[in-house]
């Protein structure tokens, strides 16, 4: 048995590996992990196995395509789209809610930030986007 220490997250665990040798032999490790005596306790989700969540299928995103001369409205910060509340086409005053972000667990109101109309949606609720990424144009 090998001793390691392995950082994850900020969170410092003692790892004892077994090492087989020997050619033909199915490597399989025996794993034994217990934190670090000085490290915090270890996160609920790296105590107990778990599956990783199907992939949900992703909705395509709207009008892609920005006209020319239009203001853009990118996501300030990587998350999902909870919800979409304008169309293409619809006008809107300075400070309507277009949409909701989440994004670390907050719900985050993206505002028209001038009077004017709605020239495209390039999110449908349920897209991840990232930062920087165009949710909205306006003309």
């Amino acid at each position: 048995m090998k001793k390691f220490l392995i950082k994850v997250n900020g969170s410092q665990y003692e790892v004892e590996v077994e090492e087989i040798r020997g050619e033909g032999a199915a490597v399989q490790p025996a794993v034994a992990a217990s934190p670090a005596p000085a490290a915090a306790p270890k996160p609920a989700a790296a105590a107990a196995p778990a599956q990783a969540p199907a992939p949900k299928p992703a909705e395509p995103k709207r009008d892609t395509a920005v006209p020319a001369g239009a203001q853009t409205i990118t996501a300030p910060m990587p998350g999902t789209i909870l919800r979409v509340d304008v169309n293409t086409g619809d006008q809107v005053k300075r400070g309507q809610v277009l949409l909701i972000l989440e994004a670390m667990k907050m719900e985050n109101e993206i505002v028209a930030p001038s009077d004017g109309k709605i020239a495209s949606v390039n999110v449908t609720k349920g897209t991840s986007v990232n930062a920087g990424d165009v949710l909205v144009s306006m003309v």
